[in-house]
């Protein structure tokens, strides 16, 4: 079977990196893919949002199953346009997007649902931003209310600095959206779960922690993700529980009752504390660093599950998880996320060695003249799974320090909070 694999990321690359173990896998086609998904896949030079030239792409080469990674595509409506050119879009529709397209639209839906969360307001202009925000206790959060790239989102520790955030939001800061979120803040500790669904049915799907900040610690602004690892170790069966009843049931309930019922994998970012789940916020894909991870554990074939759902038959479908531990280390050019370094060669890469138990996966790489360079941001993923945390942790460091690039920053404290207590 011929699979194309949307997307450039780690994220992308981990996903192919587990097709291909599939007996029912022929070819995979990843589009428009990086350096590290050639070695596994054909890259295909096409722009994730040119859905005409992707749909004849696919028919072309006697593709019928895409998975899509990343979130724009999806919230574009990727999966509406393809299902009707005869292809099955492995993620959800344009109006089941909007479960992370827009922050009011899930807020709302929590509201009517009773789906506890932060208490919140939003607004599509300041009129009123600076009463409301008096009102309130420190820290504030500011959320924009559309796509960020993980950059959205802000804890404000003082009143003015909540307000300038607004400022910035409402001035155009993120093309998506001028409207934002202002929330009250939620101590805690976060976790990110995970369910398949395929419309009618929804199954878990793994369960991390991801370390957002830049620095060590968790310290400096946040991120798309600097590392994460699997599975958390604070979801107790009681708190599980809860997160089904309380909040992964309410939703799909309510988008099913909305015409648009989900399919793919839904990501709850949670908060917990005192036993209590909370949602922070729901994105609609598998997430990157997370996705690294995951893959590194799930056991049970990756094809095998997107036709169940295709099938709408995932309750049948026993999934499978190591019971070792995963940890993603992500290297990033210095200056990310402000000041990114331009375009620099990566040496050694051949020198790691690459198995089913640890992988450097690639993001933001490319190949010429069959060097590697890096076209900056987040541009590599050590990954290494591991009976023991910290032995999974200090392999990914090895692995990235054989690397030569001038250009490389990574934090060698993730999972610190797993590992230190």
């Amino acid at each position: 079977m011929n699979i194309a694999v949307i997307g450039s990321g780690g994220r992308e690359h981990s996903i192919c990196f587990k097709l291909k173990q599939s007996k029912q896998t022929n070819k995979i086609f990843c589009i428009p893919g990086n350096a590290g998904t050639s070695a596994i896949a054909e890259n295909i030079n096409i722009d994730v949002l040119n859905f005409k030239s992707i749909s004849e792409f696919l028919k072309n080469n006697n593709i019928k199953i895409v998975f899509v990674g990343p979130e724009v595509p999806l919230v574009k409506g990727i999966k509406d346009y393809l299902e009707k050119k005869g292809f099955f879009v492995f993620g959800p529709s344009k109006a089941a997007s909007r479960l992370e397209k827009s922050k009011s639209f899930t807020k709302q839906l929590c509201k009517k649902y009773k789906i506890p969360t932060a208490q919140y307001k939003s607004f599509s202009s300041m009129k009123g931003v600076k009463e409301y925000i008096k009102k309130m206790n420190t820290p504030i959060v500011i959320k924009a209310d559309g796509l960020a790239s993980g950059k959205g989102v802000f804890i404000c520790n003082n009143k003015n600095e909540a307000l300038q955030k607004c400022k910035e939001i409402n001035q155009g800061k993120f093309k998506s959206s001028k409207k934002f979120v202002i929330e009250e803040f939620l101590s805690g500790e976060e976790v990110s779960y995970f369910v398949l669904s395929d419309g009618k049915n929804y199954k878990f799907f793994g369960s991390a922690q991801d370390h957002k900040r830049i620095g060590e610690g968790d310290t400096g602004p946040n991120t798309g993700g600097m590392g994460a690892y699997s599975p958390s170790n604070i979801i107790t069966k009681k708190v599980e529980e809860k997160i089904k009843q309380q909040i992964i049931e309410p939703t799909l309930k309510g988008l099913k009752k909305l015409g648009c019922p989900f399919v793919g994998i839904l990501y709850a970012g949670l908060i917990i504390k005192d036993n209590q789940p909370k949602l922070i916020e729901y994105n609609i894909r598998l997430g990157d660093p997370e996705c690294q991870v995951l893959m590194m554990r799930l056991k049970t074939d990756l094809l095998k599950i997107i036709l169940a759902c295709k099938k709408k038959q995932i309750n049948k479908t026993t999934v499978n998880w190591s019971n070792k531990k995963a940890i993603t280390i992500v290297a990033s050019s210095k200056g990310y996320p402000n000041k990114q370094s331009k375009v620099s060669e990566i040496k050694n890469t051949k020198k790691i060695l690459l198995n089913n138990n640890q992988y450097l996966f690639h993001s933001s790489t490319f190949k010429k003249s069959n060097k590697i360079f890096s076209s900056g941001g987040r541009v590599l993923n050590a990954t290494a799974l591991n009976k023991n945390l910290k032995s999974a942790r200090d392999i990914c460091i090895n692995m990235l320090k054989k690397i030569n690039w001038k250009d490389k920053y990574f934090r060698k404290d993730i999972g610190w909070r797993a590992i230190d207590s």
